[in-house]
């Protein structure tokens, strides 16, 4: 009182007016009471064609309709309502003002608010209110008493406003809360009395008044010009609610001093004396009054994560402890919360930035002081980096038409070429890896022998519909034996003890794909007893065994031939097929697998009925003949497999691996090969990265494969490998993968 002594005020509690004395005499005032005359309105209009909406009144208790009586008549004598006979009706609730007792009488205008053209008029910004109030020193805040009441409706919508209540049906001549367009027509209405103010002395926001000065003198003037705007346009202040020349004020749920801005500790209580929620609705509402107060809080969103997964979409209601430290650690920082410096705009700003995997934060900064945190979640789309890159130079151009930095083009490519996804599923531009490795030339006929199936034939009469093709990789001896898929293990080894053994002895080792016959523990216990050694290719790698997959090349086109001449089933033309490849000259052999390679002379055929050239050879020269002719097939087998290296090589690269090196797996090695069931074009084509446990032979490499893909052999070829050049630190997803 002593303060408001000094500059001249005049407190008359009889007629309840406040009196300001001016230098030229004048005094401005300030009534308690109810405005006489309006001089604003408002619309409430809604959309063309809406039926007029009548609803029920609520039930309340009797001690809320006293209430109600009570606030009925008290809007009667001050001409706020009046008694209506229109169509329209709303019911009406009671709300408690903030920080009092009383209850104030509310309508429920939602059905209205649906219907209603909607004013955009925005609201101010509350950080950029504050943001006005550096180097401020004196305050004085005035708050308009029932500021909507001194806004009137528009005559002709005045019936729209109609509540309904156990006594009668009553209609408002003035702005009443709950309206969808109150506030922004009051804040039109506050910010069109005060335009030239503000930004200067005036902060407004709808019917709260804050004005700020550097000096006590300046005050006196920035005070008077308002009380006197207010009076000019006869809107009125409640005296018990303004405070004057203070030098702290609690605006807007803060506190404003020179010092800074600071959370206001009676809105705190409200947030720190907050139960625990139960359901989703009580988490939202917690975290929207502590959200007001997010720009005192480091790192809000980060914290307030495992509360906000309660509030997404189909999201199961589970509170644990992490969202009950979540909930406690919010409390213990609004309790403890800094205060702000207010900014300088004259001054420099640093803006100190940090991120995550889960979100965005900042410090905004002045002189070493704080005077705003921010931060925020990552949204669904941005918690994933960017899905592939289009190449390091055209990432490099697009970064550059708004970033820069020193080493900026190094640093793309590095950024580029380790980058997860574009390792898995861009494709290769360079020579396939791994040098040709030929298998070493068998020391004896029959000795060393492949085997493979050609599947997919039509079925025969007799109910084949495949073949077993077991060739001698020394003398390129095949035999083609006709079966059917549906054949288990017992019935193909009889076909190979009739077939092969009978005919050339056990062998020592057999060389196959990884077809399930041939991986089958029948098949193998089989190979044991008999001292057969099984040699099986890599996983998806058929380059293995290109023997035996060429032979198969030639076997189908004779049998295409077949069936284009002869019309009959290819079974019975496959006796012929066989007797044909054999007597067939060979390049590698430098003659037909029957002729000396086999059996030391020609076989007898339709083209050569008898045996030309026949010599006489007896005792020893027999074994010596023999020896020689074996020698010259080795020789001749060495000399292709070197020209084919030398070729092969030509159009392959050298590539080696180190245990414990990670790389990625290939998807589909050859055309055709689809695996992991990954169908279609856009199949990524690697998966991975895996370990590498070891290193098998030259060119080939087991791998630490997933639970996930069990079924598949752990080693592989090194063309289907890629390296790795950073290690993620989460493996790849492999959901969706089947083997």
């Amino acid at each position: 009182m002593d303060t408001l002594e000094k500059w001249g005020v005049k407190i008359d509690c009889a007629q309840r007016t406040v009196h300001l004395a001016a230098s030229d005499g004048q005094e401005v005032g300030i009534c308690a009471s109810s405005p006489s005359e309006y001089l604003h309105q408002m619309e409430a209009r809604p959309t063309d064609g809406t039926a007029p909406i009548a609803m029920r009144q609520y039930r309340m208790a009797p001690v809320e309709q006293d209430e109600v009586k009570k606030n009925i008549d008290e809007l009667l004598a001050k001409g706020f309502i009046r008694r209506s006979s229109f169509p329209w009706s709303f019911p009406v609730l009671l709300v408690e003002k903030k920080d009092t007792d009383v209850k104030r009488m509310c309508v429920d205008y939602r059905d209205l608010n649906k219907v209603t053209i909607k004013n955009k008029y925005p609201l101010p910004r509350i950080d950029d209110l504050f943001d006005q109030l550096q180097g401020a020193c004196v305050f004085s805040k005035i708050d308009l008493r029932s500021g909507y009441h001194q806004l009137k409706i528009r005559p002709s919508d005045i019936p729209k406003t109609a509540f309904t209540t156990k006594y009668g049906l009553y209609e408002y001549t003035v702005m009443s809360f709950g309206l969808t367009n109150t506030p922004a027509y009051f804040m039109q209405l506050m910010n069109s009395v005060f335009m030239d103010y503000l930004d200067k002395f005036v902060v407004v926001f709808i019917d709260d008044i804050l004005i700020y000065s550097k000096t006590e003198a300046e005050h006196e003037v920035h005070l008077r010009l308002v009380l006197q705007r207010l009076r000019e346009h006869k809107l009125y202040a409640k005296f018990s609610k303004c405070e004057f020349w203070i030098d702290e004020v609690r605006f807007l749920g803060h506190v404003v001093s020179k010092g800074g801005i600071a959370v206001d500790p009676s809105k705190v209580s409200t947030v720190t004396n907050w139960k625990v929620p139960e359901i989703p609705k009580e988490v939202r509402g917690f975290l929207g009054l502590a959200g007001y107060y997010q720009r005192f809080i480091e790192n809000f969103s980060r914290i307030a994560k495992p509360m906000t997964s309660l509030l997404e979409q189909d999201a199961e209601f589970r509170w644990t402890n992490a969202q009950q430290a979540a909930f406690d650690e919010l409390k213990k920082r609004l309790i403890t919360a800094p205060v702000l410096t207010l900014p300088d705009q004259q001054k420099k700003f640093i803006v100190y930035c940090d991120a995550s995997r889960d979100g965005l934060g900042c410090v905004l900064m002045q002189e070493g002081k704080v005077i705003a945190y921010a931060s925020r979640q990552l949204r669904k789309h941005e918690h994933q980096k960017i899905d592939i890159h289009p190449g390091s130079t055209k990432m490099y151009y697009d970064l550059k038409e708004r970033f820069w930095w020193y080493g900026m083009k190094r640093a793309v490519a590095e950024y580029v070429a380790i980058c997860d996804t574009c390792q898995r599923v861009k494709a290769e531009h360079q020579r396939p890896a791994g040098l040709l490795q030929p298998l070493k030339v068998p020391e004896w006929k029959w000795e060393e022998i492949t085997m493979d199936f050609i599947v997919g034939l039509p079925r025969t009469q007799r109910g084949y519909n495949s073949i077993w093709v077991v060739v001698d990789r020394l003398t390129k001896v095949a035999h083609f034996i006709p079966v059917n898929t549906t054949y288990l293990g017992a019935k193909l080894a009889e076909l190979y003890i009739s077939r092969i053994v009978c005919l050339h002895g056990l062998p020592k080792r057999i060389i196959s794909d990884r077809d399930s016959q041939f991986t089958s523990r029948f098949w193998e216990q089989l190979h044991n007893s008999l001292d057969t050694k099984l040699r099986l290719s890599t996983a998806y790698h058929p380059q293995t065994d290109g023997q035996t997959e060429r032979t198969n090349q030639i076997l189908e086109d004779m049998l295409r031939v077949c069936a284009i001449q002869y019309g009959t089933s290819w079974d019975k033309c496959l006796p012929y097929a066989e007797f044909f490849y054999n007597n067939s000259y060979q390049a590698s052999l430098k003659k037909s697998p029957f002729d000396e390679a086999m059996y030391g002379k020609r076989c007898r055929t339709p083209l050569f009925w008898n045996q030309t050239g026949e010599k006489q050879v007896f005792g020893p020269d027999i074994i010596q003949d023999a020896e020689q002719q074996l020698h010259i097939i080795q020789e001749n087998l060495r000399v292709v497999q070197s020209r084919q290296r030398s070729y092969a090589d030509v159009c392959k690269r050298d590539l080696s691996f180190k245990v414990d090196d990670h790389v990625y797996l290939k998807v589909s090695p050859m055309r055709g090969i689809r695996r992991f069931n990954m169908k279609g074009k856009l199949a990524p084509r690697y998966i991975g990265p895996f370990k590498i446990l070891e290193k098998k032979g030259e060119v080939a490499y087991r791998l630490e494969l997933p639970s996930s893909l069990s079924g598949v052999h752990d080693v592989f070829h090194v063309s289907q490998l890629k390296k790795c050049l950073r290690v993620p630190e989460e493996q790849a997803p492999l959901e969706g993968l089947e083997v």
